[in-house]
């Protein structure tokens, strides 16, 4: 039988054989990283700036199925005797803890975990053990991309202590293009070095035998469509009905049957089925949400129809003036939203003012559903707003969370009349 000393020992030269290859390949892990597009955290003031400030942990939006997205990656930890170990721990704690409450997802970034700046073997037995139950419960995923025998290896060694129902949860995924069925990809945070590690992996494939034709080009939307188009579309084809029909009859289920349901918005639900919902919606079929009997089904489905408009709700000319909110003082930071709000076009507008008439309802019931104001904004803020291009950053959350919280608690105030002068952003 094969030790756990001997199983450390071979995946110390997997390792080692992995970063020889990439030297031979021309890749030197010894340069100076390239600029990120991810933002850091420029927070001195923050309890974990120290590990912070590298970027190597981030909390994004949704994943496909409404669950809160985490992100790993290795290629951003620094040399071992750069960064202390049990402080990166305390910071994983003290950054899940803010979202273990709702189900989310891991992606763990594998590559540029080299030797010099791995943790040690007996650092991640401590880390599994320190996330107990109240962690594993509500992770719902777990995706490992771009995979080596070293991450095989260390599986191995962990075996005996993972349990069976927790070892499901692992997905190993070999190219970036294969998180496109789980999750909104155009929003994750990918450091650049994981992007052109994957782009050699792929040319490397190209380079093999020949493998399966060319994916074919999208179908065009149907005239049912309801999910992955645009508020427009909907309209033209409904009718000129304004709010979407996958929109009214979520919302309509909820307030009937959701309003006293605890932790409603932060649970997911069975993938498959949210996925047959989908595709009643979309091929225009009637949805009966009594015959699922999970209130959480219709809760999910609202928050994925907004997470793949084409452009969120609140439009891309509103995020950079939403991310401003911080700056204004506290007393004056409502009167700000109904202006920023007043901005929107007049669908946007209408559609916003429906949802949030809504959320407000909700908010009142938090006594029972435990679903305040401002847990509801974390909820909601990243499938609200998000930037053309990349993902939502730790830093940008902020202001997006204190927004949308007024948004919910100061309804009456936000949404009362329409000033007629309104100038709509372009």
């Amino acid at each position: 039988m094969i030790s756990d000393i001997d199983l450390e020992q071979l995946a110390e030269i997997e390792l080692q054989k992995e970063e020889e290859q990439e030297h031979r390949h021309g890749y030197r892990p010894d340069r100076p990283p390239a600029p990120q597009r991810v933002i850091f955290s420029q927070d001195t003031s923050h309890p974990y700036y120290d590990v912070a400030r590298h970027g190597i942990l981030q909390v994004t939006g949704d994943d496909n199925y409404g669950r809160k997205l985490v992100i790993f990656s290795s290629c951003l930890m620094p040399p071992s005797h750069q960064l202390d170990h049990q402080r990166l721990l305390e910071y994983l704690k003290f950054t899940l803890d803010q979202h273990v409450e709702s189900d989310y997802t891991v992606v763990y970034f594998h590559h540029g975990l080299r030797s010099n700046n791995k943790p040690s073997l007996r650092w991640l037995r401590d880390a599994y053990r320190e996330f107990d139950r109240k962690y594993k419960k509500n992770l719902k995923a777990l995706y490992v991309v771009h995979p080596t025998q070293f991450i095989r290896i260390i599986w191995n060694i962990f075996k005996p202590i993972i349990s069976h129902k927790f070892g499901k949860k692992l997905t190993y995924v070999n190219y970036l293009a294969e998180l496109k069925d789980h999750l909104n990809f155009d929003h994750l945070i990918i450091p650049p070095d994981v992007l052109r590690h994957d782009e050699r992996l792929q040319a490397a494939q190209k380079e093999g035998p020949p493998t399966a034709a060319k994916t074919p080009p999208p179908r065009p939307p149907l005239p049912t469509q309801q999910f992955g188009v645009s508020l427009q579309y909907i309209r033209e084809k409904n009718q000129a009905v304004v709010i979407p029909p996958v929109m009214s009859q979520t919302v309509s289920y909820l307030k009937d049957k959701g309003l006293q349901t605890e932790g409603i918005f932060r649970r997911s639900a069975r993938v498959q089925l949210i996925k047959d919902v989908q595709k009643l919606y979309n091929q225009g079929k009637p949805v009966m949400f009594e015959q699922y009997g999970d209130v959480h089904v219709p809760a999910v489905i609202l928050k994925t129809f907004l997470r793949e408009l084409p452009e969120p709700l609140l439009t891309y000319p509103l995020y950079n003036h939403i991310q401003g909110i911080i700056q204004v003082e506290s007393s004056l930071r409502v009167t700000a939203c109904k202006r920023m709000i007043e901005k929107l076009p007049e669908q946007n507008y209408i559609v916003l003012k429906y949802l949030l008439c809504f959320l407000h309802m909700v908010s009142l019931q938090s006594v029972v559903n435990k679903m305040s104001p401002s847990n509801l904004a974390c909820v909601f803020a990243v499938n609200l707003s998000w930037p053309p291009r990349g993902s939502v950053s730790l830093t940008a959350l902020t202001p997006l969370n204190i927004f949308t919280e007024i948004l919910i608690e100061h309804y009456p105030t936000v949404f009362s009349t329409r000033h007629p002068a309104a100038q709509v952003l372009p």
